[in-house]
């Protein structure tokens, strides 16, 4: 049995899933391949961490220039996120999954072959473009595709995929860096080892490509688009319940036959948007705020501002990266047992107590003869085992729950075009927060940046509280 649309009841995640071990299998594999936009996200974000000395040294760059070729990516992320939802919605999200796939292939090898900054930039504003738009189709694909019961777990591959892809970037950089002496030494070819930290994201560019030439269209974007029979067919590979039944609860969900647009998102009548988006909103603008990718693209720079050297500080990158990998699991197994809220209250309250640990120490540490934090050998144990803890608490809570959320709290009529403005926020702020570090490092420093992110943490705990509805087991209909 359905839950009725006007219930809103929350089924017992030990329900039938109605779905058999192919249709579970069939759902798994379309999950997969949709989530390796999520892993090309997050190599294509990671891979940057690596290479900042090297990029600053080739172009002769600024600090602020220098942040600026870090940051850059995600103003075209920004753009990519904001304009794939609407697109998405018009031609289908399968086929804007394929452009993407090339973008991520285009910007990777050009990355690889700049001469300069202003042509380095480019290259990554336009992959921008992809990353922006996987961090959108991704998680609506799986939401739409996904049984109510499963559908946190399923939509946690996005998370998953990121995480992985992040590893991925930073265990290539570090193997690559220690076969060529250095990001800037000479590797393959004869050409700077970093140009090929960018290249190796040409492979999981050609297996996104490939795998989304077999996974069908979305069966709610396809009832949106009044192609039913088609819809149909993807609702009976997916799913044992009655796939005419399925169509017209999307059909009910969807409010006539008008196909969505980004009107939508604002109130019948007004011009006001709709409160639920600001939620999203806000739930993306806080997940930047906690300083997350401060580690991840700012790694290396950050250990070695600590007092670590270039190779100490590429593997504690490996090792802050196989943590994330192994919080996402925690997720997984929880996220469709225990929900979405209580998850992000642990994330939150552990986030501010590690990120004011870290503040304490970068804080009360001593200064050497070149400037540079010294730290003891205990106290750089203690941050090491503190930022570490940080990502943890972000890896079961923040990384893969807002992404889950976002892509099923909204309902089919406003899902592409909410998603899209939600993701687009999430990338201006992850601009804001790249690009004030550098400028925070050498004012505020270590501890006075790590400040600002604990007070983020403290702040999410009680947006949480107030706004944050639990939506585990509920049908996307009924949303």
């Amino acid at each position: 049995m359905t839950t009725p649309l006007s219930s809103g009841k929350i089924n017992s995640p030990n329900h039938s899933l109605s779905t058999n071990t192919h249709s579970l299998l069939y759902v798994i594999f379309i999950s997969g391949v949709a989530a390796i936009g999520g892993f090309l996200f997050g190599f294509d974000s990671g891979v940057i961490n690596g290479t900042v000395s090297a990029l600053g040294k080739t172009f002769n760059s600024s600090s602020v220039a220098t942040g600026f070729n870090v940051a850059s990516v995600l103003l075209g992320c920004a753009l990519g996120a904001l304009i794939a939802g609407p697109l998405a919605d018009k031609f289908g999200r399968r086929s804007i999954m394929i452009i993407t796939a090339v973008i991520f292939a285009i910007s990777a090898f050009g990355s690889g072959i700049a001469d300069s900054s202003a042509e380095f930039i480019f290259y990554r504003l336009f992959g921008g473009l992809g990353i922006g738009a996987a961090s959108v189709l991704a998680p609506a694909y799986i939401a739409e595709v996904a049984p109510a019961a499963l559908r946190g777990r399923l939509a946690t591959l996005q998370q998953l995929a990121i995480v992985l892809g992040l590893f991925a970037a930073f265990l290539s950089n570090y193997l690559i860096a220690s076969a060529a002496n250095g990001a800037e030494g000479i590797f393959i070819l004869e050409l700077a080892a970093w140009r090929w930290m960018f290249w190796a994201e040409l492979v999981p560019a050609g297996l996104f490509l490939l795998g989304v030439l077999f996974i069908p269209e979305s069966p709610r974007y396809l009832v949106a688009q009044g192609q039913l029979e088609k819809a149909k067919a993807v609702f009976k590979k997916i799913s044992n319940d009655d796939a005419q039944s399925q169509i017209n609860d999307v059909k009910q969900s969807l409010h006539g036959d008008k196909k969505p647009s980004i009107r939508d998102l604002f109130i019948d009548g007004k011009k006001k948007i709709h409160p639920i988006v600001w939620v999203g909103i806000a739930l993306s603008v806080f997940q930047q705020f906690v300083g997350i990718n401060v580690v991840f693209y700012y790694g290396s720079e950050l250990w070695q501002a600590a007092g670590f050297d270039e190779s100490q500080s590429l593997f504690i990158n490996v090792l802050a990266g196989t943590t994330n990998i192994l919080s996402t699991f925690i997720a997984i197994a929880l996220i469709d047992k225990v929900g979405r809220k209580p998850l992000l209250l642990v994330g939150s309250i552990g986030m501010f107590i590690s990120l004011s640990a870290l503040t304490y120490t970068f804080g009360s540490a001593g200064l050497d003869a070149a400037g540079k934090l010294a730290l003891t050998d205990s106290m750089g144990t203690f941050a090491l085992i503190m930022a570490n803890l940080f990502v943890v608490f972000f890896g079961l809570s923040w990384g893969p729950v807002v992404w889950v959320l976002l892509g099923e709290m909204f309902n089919n009529r406003i899902r592409g075009a909410a998603l899209a403005v939600a993701a687009s926020a999430q990338w201006l702020a992850n601009f804001t927060i790249t690009m004030t570090f550098p400028i925070m490092l050498g004012s505020i420093g270590l501890a006075g940046a790590y400040g600002f992110y604990a007070i983020s943490a403290f702040i999410s705990v009680f947006f949480i509280v107030k706004y944050i509805k639990e939506t585990r087991g509920i049908k996307l209909e009924a949303m």
